[in-house]
């Protein structure tokens, strides 16, 4: 078996602590756990974690609240570490748009289209946050003619999840869909071939608890095979072959 977190941050705990959660995560065979950045400095510190331990592997993006914050400068800068990186990378992630932090959407766009645009040169997947601003999310992205893209904890009606699957790209199910009926909405609707499962760790706990970790994306796994009747094996196997194909 192989179980897969596509999207956490475990790079905010101490070492000490990385190592009892890789640890954990080994003794359930959750052996791929994909740590995405929000800046240089978080993906220097990923990338050398990477090393340490097997199962991380690095994605370097800029959040969209970091990316707005930044000068012309150090967002070229940024953009210059990824590229620099690309070799050793399984993703342009986390990056996309937050009009919850950040009421303001033209700088975060124009950034954002030039994160989907060294994603495509580098020919890697985008991992894509989208905090109330779905739609806009979204029109980005077509207009981009962006292909590879997994959208990360997608809060968005239905019919967008619509578009999403129409448009050939991908959902993450988040841990919280224990307790969440929108994701498991979101299962219900969506091919499993466009599923991967995820726990935006230290967030989104499945019990609602602090610290959430890569081994608790069993509990996505779960909630897949129960909500579409089919073997735990089968949604491990189907989630192996969808990240296969786009990694």
């Amino acid at each position: 078996m192989t179980f897969i977190d596509l999207h956490n941050h475990i790079d905010v705990y101490k070492d000490s602590e990385i190592k009892k959660i890789i640890s954990r995560a080994r003794e359930k065979e959750v052996k791929i756990i994909l740590t995405n950045s929000v800046d240089k400095k978080s993906g220097e510190r990923i990338l050398e974690l990477s090393k340490e331990f097997q199962e991380i592997k690095p994605c370097l993006g800029i959040y969209p609240v970091e990316a707005t914050k930044m000068s012309e400068k150090e967002f070229q800068e940024n953009l210059e570490f990824i590229e620099k990186n690309k070799g050793s990378i399984y993703a342009v992630g986390e990056v996309g748009l937050d009009l919850k932090e950040i009421p303001t959407i033209k700088k975060q766009s124009q950034r954002f289209e030039k994160l989907i645009q060294l994603s495509k040169q580098i020919n890697k997947p985008l991992i894509v946050h989208c905090r109330k601003a779905e739609q806009q999310t979204i029109e980005v992205l077509e207009n981009q003619d962006a292909k590879k893209v997994i959208i990360h904890c997608f809060m968005g009606n239905m019919k967008l999840v619509e578009r999403i699957i129409s448009n050939k790209w991908s959902l993450t199910i988040p841990t919280c869909v224990k307790h969440s009926q929108h994701f498991q909405e979101i299962i219900k609707k969506a091919p499993i071939k466009q599923l991967f499962c995820e726990t935006d760790s230290p967030f989104l706990h499945p019990d609602k608890e602090r610290n959430n970790e890569p081994v608790n994306v069993l509990e996505s796994y779960k909630k897949i095979s129960e909500i579409k009747n089919i073997p735990l094996k089968e949604v491990e196997d189907n989630i192996e072959e969808n990240f296969k194909r786009l990694f």
